[in-house]
């Protein structure tokens, strides 16, 4: 077959990209509790103001502004209203991973089709881990577990 017919994929992955109040606490939480690895980072006075964070498949970049003036810095939660959907093999299994790491995470419960493990980081920027299922839609974790 003819590579012509086939041009290479160009546009690969789109990344989230937070800004932070601190990056020493969001880099804690993302690595600490969520099992990110620092994948690339921008170090340009001996402290990390930018960094691209991987785990599986999926990646986040965060960055925390230089300037104290930066709205970030006058938002009680500058992450409010944004959510990142993450889908998974297995949410229910981050869920119980990442509780026993001291996340707090609202119940997971059935959400068109999907188990939904939602939770809102430090910032609060909302964090979705979605996989799908056939438990009827809108069951909770505690009365699936009760079975």
């Amino acid at each position: 077959m003819d590579n012509a017919d086939h041009p290479p994929v160009n546009i690969q992955q789109a990344v989230p990209f937070f800004m932070v109040k601190s990056m020493e606490a969001s880099l804690k939480f993302y690595i600490e509790k969520l099992g990110f690895i620092v994948a690339m980072d921008w170090t340009p006075h001996g402290k990390i103001e930018w960094c691209w964070l991987k785990r599986d498949a999926i990646a986040i970049m965060l960055q925390e502004p230089r300037k104290k003036d930066h709205w970030i810095y006058t938002t009680e939660q500058p992450g409010k209203g944004i959510s990142i959907c993450f889908q998974c093999l297995d949410a229910l299994a981050l869920y119980h991973e990442f509780t026993t790491k001291g996340v707090e995470i609202k119940e997971p419960f059935v959400g068109n089709n999907l188990w939904v493990v939602a939770f809102d980081d430090i910032d609060g920027y909302r964090l979705d881990f979605e996989s799908p299922t056939d438990v009827p839609e809108e069951t909770k974790y505690s009365e699936w577990v009760k079975g």
